[in-house]
């Protein structure tokens, strides 16, 4: 492998610019490829096989009137005001009229009257699909714990699809599309908000709260371009020269560049989400810069140390430390790719855009860099850093990093015993850890999407946040879904604790099907609403059996609900494959039992910790102020799998480059304690630069406004600092000095198995030094004639 890089490291090396060019060339054509295909994504995150999905499919084909998404829109008036007043009323039925006039917005008059109903029949409709209470036993039964509310009255008929708080200060416009919200076009959801907050222009008093399903989400802004501004001056630290902290920053962005744009060119036949792109940057800038800066820091320390031409340093450096940089990838790509195999369609998107980001990013750092560095030829190095060399690598024997590393030999077992007890009390919140999509209630107070969760729940209930919607069929296929049972099962479901309205919606005309609406008493995030949506599903229940009907539950809520639990119920297993994998990539990488096994071990004390500290500021809100939110919710039921998967990879980054210099210095004749002394001292300084730009750039998402990103960022950001600077750069030299040279023993048996793949680049040198000792002998022989005579 090491032989193999340095050869293309020589090939860039001397002809810059047809590397150079083919990169700039790719960088065109996706570029060219996203003009004609134009960029597609979503907010889509459906898990096939879930209960919720299934009925929802079952919709779609055969009762695809019912269905669609649904979409709601608070009106309130001034504090202790109506809306109800002529004016207002006039205003807000304006708006709602606006809103059943444009295209995907199903207008239940029109529905009905195409149907054959009465005008009358159709409003009674409306009101019925907004969840009104009618006065029927039949239909629902007022609880005397929720809020007084009922139809919204003009001129003596209900206004299809709104609903106003018995105090008349909240009025609650609930209406469907034709289609899925994820399948809707921008431009749709633009026109809706438009319609409803039009009535705040007319000077009113009215203020329109669009729900959270018709609020877009915030766009990547400046907030991320902090973490670059970091990570350029850690760069320029640590290289001390602007050209080599320059070359990190341009190759990473290049890397980002294609393989974002990349995703986007594609996404016309790739269905993904609008978080992926995000999530693929952040990977994908953390790991380009990181990569370049180890293969760059190399290629001047050979320089400053051994004196070599820069274009020989550079070749050597994508030899040796671009064989780390190959595996280091590899690792992060089998984390990525390990979640193909759950088969949640969505994830894979993520997975598989983010680990293309990162291989594509170790393919410029291993190509693009040192033709870079071909361009830039002896000026890697300045003179003056040529010159205080010697005082440098004499300071740094006696500097920070070697009175560390001998204070945790001298230390092992007291760091070992303190690493894990602090990391265990940090991991305890885990154990109290929930799962969920955000929603309304989680949202800042500022913003419209809590404002209308708040005055939904203040006049209506806060279930009205939750609607499921029950699809009924017979048990037996000789049975049929008649008025009289649907009439049964709609009783005999409002008799449940935690169901505050059910409402039957319609059956349809073969009999298979009864649909019922029903609106619970606790919100979306509720345990109490997850224990309804089981309880309903239940075939052993009274309700199912009674009835002699079997009911499946799907909606907004009960697709989070069933995602969180699916979610949840792989983790398990997503987390074994990565581990198997990546064992076996570092048992070949270096030839031993032991680091491996410390390595695996680390990275579990690292992601326990991660998610209880995530835990305790997103879910209670411990420090919330800091991190610009309001209000702890359920953890986003995808972020436990990504960010395991993307740490991981990260985590062994650091493994890679860190253990390996301990290893090349165990060869190099340094033993016992020594060997870990040396590689420290040798790695720590570019380990450390390296996780401080990752924390930098995952940092910068924390302050997005998306509460996706900024819970990933969070928990990526927090990984990072532990698994640096607790693990590797504490626990694994002291695990290590325990070990001493055991931990390089390696079962002959297995050694013969194993192939070397030379990651240190032992092989290479020799290579290098036999074809010099070859030159050096012909060179003799050539001279020694001219000598004789």
């Amino acid at each position: 492998m090491s032989t193999f890089l340095y050869k293309i490291g020589k090939t860039a090396y001397n002809k810059p610019w047809h590397f150079i060019i083919a990169w700039i060339a790719i960088l065109g054509v996706v570029g060219a490829f996203i003009g004609i295909n134009g960029i597609h994504t979503s907010s889509e995150m459906k898990i096939k096989g879930t209960e919720a999905q299934r009925v929802l499919d079952q919709l779609v084909e055969e009762l695809p009137q019912a269905s669609g998404g649904q979409a709601s829109v608070v009106f309130t008036a001034p504090k202790g005001e109506r809306l109800d007043t002529p004016e207002r009323i006039q205003a807000v039925t304006k708006a709602i009229q606006d809103v059943y006039g444009i295209e995907y917005v199903i207008n239940p008059i029109e529905a009905a009257a195409a149907a054959g109903a009465t005008a009358a029949d159709a409003n009674q409709a409306g009101a019925a699909a907004a969840g009104s209470q009618q006065a029927s036993d039949t239909n629902q039964t007022a609880s005397a714990a929720q809020p007084q509310y009922g139809p919204l009255i003009v001129d003596g008929n209900p206004v299809p699809g709104v609903m106003i708080s018995g105090d008349g200060n909240v009025a609650l416009f609930q209406f469907q599309f034709t289609v899925q919200q994820m399948s809707l076009p921008q431009e749709v959801i633009d026109k809706v908000v438009k319609s409803v907050t039009a009535v705040e222009q007319v000077n009113l008093g009215i203020k329109a709260l669009p729900s959270d399903t018709l609020v877009g989400k915030p766009a990547i802004g400046a907030t991320e371009g902090i973490g670059i501004v970091v990570a350029a001056v850690v760069l320029f630290i640590t290289l001390g020269s602007v050209v080599a902290a320059g070359l990190p920053l341009v190759t990473a962005l290049l890397g980002v560049g294609i393989s974002i744009g990349g995703a986007y060119s594609l996404s016309k036949f790739i269905p993904m989400t609008d978080i992926t792109p995000a999530l693929a940057m952040m990977v994908g800038l953390a790991v380009g810069i990181d990569y370049s800066l180890f293969i760059v820091n190399r290629q001047r320390r050979m320089i400053l140390d051994q004196g070599l031409s820069a274009r020989e340093a550079a070749s050597r450096a994508v030899g040796t430390a671009g064989s780390a940089v190959f595996f280091a990838g590899l690792t992060v790509i089998i984390a990525l790719c390990g979640m193909v195999v759950m088969n949640i369609d969505f994830l894979t998107a993520m997975a598989l855009v983010a680990a293309a980001s990162v291989f594509i990013n170790v393919l410029v750092a291993l190509t693009l860099l040192p033709a870079l560095l071909g361009l830039v030829g002896e000026r890697i190095c300045s003179d003056k850093a040529r010159k205080n060399n010697k005082e440098q690598v004499k300071a740094a024997r006696q500097g920070m990093a070697h009175r560390w590393a001998n204070g945790v030999v001298n230390r092992r077992w007291l760091l070992i015993i303190g690493v894990i007890v602090i990391l265990g009390v940090a991991a305890i919140p885990a154990a109290k850890m929930k799962l969920g999509m955000p929603s309304g209630d989680t949202a800042n107070l500022d913003t419209a999407a809590r404002q209308s969760y708040d005055a939904i729940s203040a006049g209506f209930g806060e279930g009205y946040n939750s609607p499921l919607l029950l699809v009924a069929e017979p048990s037996s296929s000789s049975d049929k879904i008649t008025p009289e049972v649907l009439g049964k099962l709609v009783q005999a479901i409002q008799k449940h604790d935690d169901v505050s309205i059910v409402t039957p919606m319609g059956i349809n005309q073969t009999g298979d099907i009864g649909i019922i609406s029903v609106i619970p008493k606790s919100g979306p995030t509720d345990e109490a609403t997850s224990n309804l949506v089981q309880d309903l599903r239940a075939k052993d229940s009274g309700i199912s059996q009674s009835n002699n009907v079997t009911i499946g539950v799907t909606g907004f809520t009960a697709i989070n609900i069933d995602m969180s639990a699916k979610l949840a119920e792989v983790f398990p297993l997503y987390i074994g494959i990565i581990l198997i994998l990546s064992l076996i990539i570092l048992l070949l990488v270096f030839r031993s039992i032991i680091v491996p096994v410390k390595a695996t071990i680390g990275f579990l004390l690292s992601i326990v910790a991660t998610f209880g500290i995530t835990t305790a500021v997103f879910q209670w809100g411990w420090l919330h102020a800091w991190f610009g939110f309001d209000t702890g919710g359920p953890l986003l039921s995808f972020m436990p799998i990504m960010v395991s998967g993307i740490l991981y990879g990260l985590a062994m980054d650091y493994q890679v480059f860190l253990v390996s210099s301990m290893r090349e210095a165990y060869v190099h004749g340094h033993k016992g304690t020594s060997s870990v002394v040396e590689g420290y001292q040798q790695a720590s300084r570019v380990v450390v630069a390296a996780a401080i730009i990752m924390v930098s750039v995952f940092a910068g998402f924390i302050l997005t406004e998306d509460i996706m990103l900024k819970q990933i960022g969070f928990a990526l950001t927090i990984g990072i600092l532990i698994d640096a600077f607790f693990v590797r750069m504490a626990l694994v030299p002291a695990i290590m000095a325990v070990f001493g040279d055991k931990a390089w023993s390696f079962p002959k048996w297995l050694d013969r198995i194993v192939p070397n793949l030379d990651v240190e680049g032992d092989k290479l040198i020799a290579e290098l030094k036999a074809a010099a000792n070859f030159k050096d002998t012909k060179d003799l022989k050539k001279a020694a004639p001219s000598r004789a005579h």
